[in-house]
């Protein structure tokens, strides 16, 4: 019965902490796109408030990760400094195309949690 408990405990927390990263990319994403349309109406100062918030949560998501983890956490720490230096250039070039890069790579994380999500609801 301790046995079944604890299982039950750690799968929680799993999905807990699943979920928060997922939502941590929702936000990301939703903020990326905030600073494309501030960016398309020439609206500077609001690119520019996203593209820090956006910034800031990519951040976060860097500095969580267990770089004991091996290949994983190193791929995903590349990834995240390829978003934080496309969000750089987006914000000094005024680049759509870079904005359109760092959302891409962090669709793509988002899809890969939101399958891990999935199969532990399932």
């Amino acid at each position: 019965m301790q046995t079944a408990t604890l299982n039950h405990q750690t799968e929680v927390k799993v999905s807990d902490r699943v979920q928060i990263v997922t939502m941590l990319y929702d936000g990301a994403i939703n903020f990326i796109g905030k600073a494309k349309e501030k960016m398309e109406v020439g609206d500077t100062l609001g690119k520019t408030d996203f593209i820090k918030k956006t910034s800031a949560i990519v951040r976060e998501l860097a500095n969580s990760l267990n770089m004991d983890g091996g290949e994983i956490a190193i791929n995903l720490k590349n990834l995240y400094d390829f978003v934080l230096e496309s969000l750089i250039k987006a914000e000094i070039n005024n680049s759509m195309d870079a904005l359109n890069d760092a959302e891409k790579v962090m669709e793509i994380l988002r899809g890969s949690w939101k399958e891990m999500q999935e199969v532990n609801q399932g």
